[in-house]
């Protein structure tokens, strides 16, 4: 929704989708206008969601990667997106370290997208995030995650 509502973000930029799942926030992206997408997620059958959520929404695929790219050399990326992936205290610890070092290296602008799970709530990261804006999640999302009322959009800012 925020890049939807935000396309400056985005517009002629690089962008990595980290954890992309359905490829919701990726496809955002591209139309928005990024000049350059990649979705990761390490689940093929996310890769496969992604590829039919493309088609249903009339867009040439873009490049998906199935692999953990958090074990792989860091490419440059002007913005790196990832939503609701402070699940697990390891990899909220990897993916912090993993973040800090686009953001050091190749000056990465890096947003999170959280419901306010406990594991990200409670982790070290909140001490450099900046609130962009919070939106209220529709009444069946509500229903399906138990009783997450919102989700916010954080600006990553170490």
């Amino acid at each position: 929704r925020y890049l939807l509502d935000n396309p400056d973000v985005v517009k002629g930029k690089s962008v990595l989708d980290l954890g992309s799942g359905c490829g919701a926030t990726a496809i955002a992206a591209k139309m928005s206008g990024a000049s350059r997408i990649l979705a990761n997620d390490i689940d093929p059958i996310a890769g496969m969601a992604i590829i039919l959520n493309c088609e249903l929404n009339q867009l040439n695929p873009f490049p998906i990667l199935t692999k953990n790219i958090l074990d792989l050399e860091q490419e440059k990326w002007d913005l790196v997106v990832l939503g609701d992936m402070f699940y697990d205290e390891d990899l909220a610890d990897s993916l912090h370290q993993w973040l800090k070092n686009c953001f050091w290296i190749h000056r990465t602008r890096v947003l999170i997208g959280d419901p306010g799970r406990p594991q990200f709530s409670g982790h070290s990261i909140q001490h450099q995030l900046h609130k962009v804006v919070e939106y209220s999640l529709p009444e069946p999302t509500r229903r399906e995650n138990n009783g997450l009322t919102t989700s916010t959009v954080w600006d990553f800012q170490p």
